[in-house]
């Protein structure tokens, strides 16, 4: 970050706009512009008392806070610390004896289409008799716990029982690798693992007992005293004598009485690993009470959560969208929410709608990569489209984990909102513990592509590498200026690399560095995310983020699927860009044809953007290579584009048989 460079060129320009509906805007939350806009005046003229009215009208104190906000420590920042609260009392017993009580909570299907149903009175009783569980076990405020479960009521059980007791979770995505698991058990001294003998993923029995079961064989486990196993399936695991134990008999004689522990506003509540740069996972450390104020918060503000709505986030609670919009925030929104264990796909492409259709459901949240993947499936069969279910409960639509393209935006706002549905498309990440930068459904008009504007009290800028601000239309870094209660407080046992990571000296040192490329509109001052500061390319000169590109691959909605662009080091012009193309018809493998619809694509990209986007390289596949939650593995795609052999671990990847095909150029 020495040197200045220049701004990072912004190719894609927006010019649909679509305002909120007046019946939208009038009985929202958060009325109009000016509504909007009032919370933000408030936040800058008092930033320290506008937080403070939130985390009193948001959050259950058991010892109220005199101090807001102490910056004597940066980057070290602390909210609330002196006032007291608990999470699951946050989410639970606070709707005890009001209409919340019976309401239900939680819809839950299964993924072979069973359907459960729990009320919060329901969810209290069994979180309580699981927290007694776990103290019984001689399990207290400070432990860590890692939760290593499918996408079930149990989870979250789970969740909320060790938030009871003051005990740390972590959680740990169904779908990683055994030595994943160990890594994060040992970084961070779990002394109690809670798993299951399997989950079940589009009709398949897969293992969870027996990976966990490896995982503590690999060492460094020794801290690990009791392993609790949900009997998700009849099938048997094995199981160790002494250390571990099936659910029924950790409940077995347990009260539905247990009193929630009082904890100090900065205890951290969990420890969730992301994966960084350099490799080695990052544990992003979250505190209790500016984190339950602000998942409260954005549920009632970026879905405009109603008492009568039904929420269905479809996120997974092994990531932080299944922490903040999963197992806390609906919750202490008094939300009725749908969990559901399958996948999209199962047992066909229209399970989503589906499923909207049987549980009325009226706030959907979804990430891009799955709607791109139901768009290429309706293409190719017309039996999942959309259109085949009744989606008329559907009043918002909401997008995260990554930027959604302005087509697959269009496809989704037509085909599964029928054009009646905003759209809030999500910016956030693991380290900010609920939404950033987002349209407000009854006040901001959207544009195609991007998350237009941030929540009052986020303090988002776009800067150059020295810290400058820059003016819109130039696109740069993406920082926030100011802390917020929400944040990351720590890396894990880490405080040099989170210093490092995300408050670099550059900025100054008090500045958080998101780590993404932006750009904000000349009209609007809107934002759009243009991809990882390490996803921009420079090509001869030009600084280019790959999601513009990449954009533009898939606007060519005859031809293209899916696509994900990288850079590679190249003589002539310092970087080329490399396209990996999934397409929506069979994978060409006459060489001659490969060659012509290559052709097509770059000239395509250069219709769209200019001639000096063309990728040097474009190669298909038949599908990208994905984590199991959706994320694609650029890291993976820069080493194939560059020619490397393939060090890192695959054992996440869906398919590893696609690495052959992206390897060969056109």
């Amino acid at each position: 970050m020495s040197a200045p460079s220049s701004a990072i060129e912004s190719v894609l320009v927006e010019n649909r706009v679509f305002p909120p509906s007046e019946a939208t805007q009038k009985a929202a939350r958060v009325s109009g512009m000016a509504a909007y806009e009032a919370l933000c005046a408030e936040a800058e003229k008092d930033y320290e008392g506008y937080w403070a009215r939130l985390a009193r009208e948001n959050v259950v104190w058991s010892k109220p806070f005199t101090q807001v906000l102490d910056e004597s420590n940066p980057p070290f920042y602390r909210w609330f610390a002196d006032g007291e609260l608990n999470a699951s009392a946050n989410c639970l017993d606070k709707h005890m004896g009001t209409a919340v009580e019976h309401k239900t909570a939680i819809i839950f299907e299964a993924d072979d289409g069973q359907v459960t149903k729990v009320t919060y009175r329901e969810l209290l009783n069994r979180v309580a008799q699981f927290a007694n569980g776990l103290k019984a076990q001689g399990i207290k405020k400070g432990d860590r716990v890692l939760i290593y479960m499918p996408m079930t009521i149990e989870g979250v059980v789970a969740m909320q029982a060790c938030a009871r007791i003051g005990a740390t979770h972590s959680v740990v995505f169904g779908g990683f690798s055994a030595k994943a698991v160990q890594e994060r058990i040992v970084d961070v001294g779990a002394s109690a693992v809670i798993t299951a003998n399997y989950q079940m993923r589009g009709g398949k029995e897969l293992p969870l007992k027996a990976i966990v079961d490896d995982a503590l064989q690999m060492g460094g486990c020794e801290h690990v005293h009791h392993v609790f196993v949900f009997e998700r399936t009849a099938t048997a695991t094995h199981m160790v004598a002494g250390r571990d134990m099936t659910f029924a008999q950790l409940l077995a004689g347990q009260s539905t009485d247990c009193p929630p522990v009082a904890v100090d506003a900065e205890h951290p509540l969990f420890i969730l690993y992301t994966s960084g740069s350099t490799g080695k996972p990052k544990g992003v450390q979250h505190s209790t009470g500016g984190y339950m104020l602000w998942a409260k918060q954005t549920v009632e503000w970026t879905f405009d959560m109603q008492p009568t709505d039904v929420f269905w986030c479809t996120a997974d609670i092994g990531w932080i969208t299944g922490h903040t919009y999963v197992a806390y925030g609906p919750l202490a929104a008094g939300a009725t929410q749908i969990v559901f264990e399958g996948v999209p796909t199962f047992p066909h492409a229209g399970r989503f709608w589906q499923m909207i259709e049987r549980h009325g459901c009226t706030v959907f949240y979804t990430a891009p990569t799955a709607i791109r993947s139901l768009i290429k499936a309706a293409d190719t069969d017309e039996k999942v489209h959309p259109k085949n279910w009744n989606l008329s409960s559907l009043r918002i639509l909401g997008s995260v984990g990554e930027p959604i393209n302005p087509e697959a935006w269009m496809w989704y706002y037509r085909n599964v909102g029928g054009e009646r549905c905003p759209i809030v498309d999500t910016f956030w990440q693991t380290e900010n513990g609920g939404h950033m930068i987002t349209p407000l459904p009854g006040a901001t008009p959207l544009v195609p592509g991007s998350c237009t504007l941030p929540l009052p009290g986020i303090t988002a800028a776009i800067v150059d590498e020295t810290g400058n601000e820059l003016p819109n239309g130039a696109g740069g870094m993406l920082v926030v200026k100011r802390p917020w209660p929400s944040m990351i407080r720590n890396i894990w046992g880490d405080p040099e690399r989170f210093k490092k990571s995300y408050f670099p000296e550059e900025l100054g040192g008090k500045t958080y560095l998101a780590g993404d490329g932006a750009v904000r509109s000349e009209d609007r001052g809107y934002f759009r995310i243009t991809g990882r500061i390490d996803d921009v390319l420079n090509v001869s000169g030009h600084r280019m983020g790959t999601m513009e590109i990449e954009s533009a691959l898939v606007s060519k909605t005859d031809l293209v699927a899916e696509a994900a662009v990288v850079g590679r080091p190249d003589d002539m012009t310092g970087e080329a860009i490399c396209a990996f193309v999934v397409l929506k018809r069979p994978m060409p493998t006459d060489p001659e044809e490969a060659k012509a619809l290559a052709t097509e694509l770059r000239n395509w990209v250069a219709k769209e953007i200019g001639p000096i986007a063309k990728p040097k390289d474009i190669r298909f596949g038949e599908n990208l290579p994905k984590t199991r939650s959706g994320k694609i593995m650029r890291r993976l795609l820069r080493s194939i584009a560059k020619g490397e052999a393939i060090t890192q671990d695959t054992s996440t990847l869906e398919n590893p048989a696609i690495l052959d095909q992206l390897s060969k150029t056109n």
